[in-house]
């Protein structure tokens, strides 16, 4: 359970990190030409997505403040939930998916470091 934690967890840590990241230095007219939603709220969700990527795999990797990486998951578990109706509404059921699949293993990610499989100590 532990290793497929951390699987997940980079996994999702490097596609949130580079998410944000994009969402922090696209322009924001070309952001908003695709996604009919304010320039600063995409910015705030790059943030978001960008510092909860690093709270997935920062705290296990340090060993500092490790609770840390189940309220990572259940933040970016909260941004992928406004993510599957936006993208439904934008693609369809297909482009729906995929918020939906990273939603349902930051969950898994929530409840494994949460209550399955904490981080153990050194």
């Amino acid at each position: 359970m532990h290793r497929a934690l951390w699987v997940v967890q980079w996994l999702r840590g490097l596609l949130f990190v580079f998410a944000g990241g994009i969402k922090l230095v696209m322009p924001i007219e070309e952001m908003t030409k695709e996604i009919a939603l304010p320039g600063a709220f995409l910015r705030f969700i790059g943030v978001a997505e960008l510092l909860g990527g690093l709270g997935l795999v920062l705290p296990g990797l340090t060993g500092i403040r490790p609770e840390l990486t189940p309220l990572a998951a259940a933040g970016l578990t909260i941004i992928m939930i406004g993510a599957v109706p936006l993208s439904f509404m934008t693609g369809g059921a297909a482009t729906a998916l995929m918020p939906l699949i990273v939603g349902l293993l930051l969950v898994y990610v929530a409840y494994g470091r949460w209550q399955s499989a904490p981080y153990r100590a050194s």
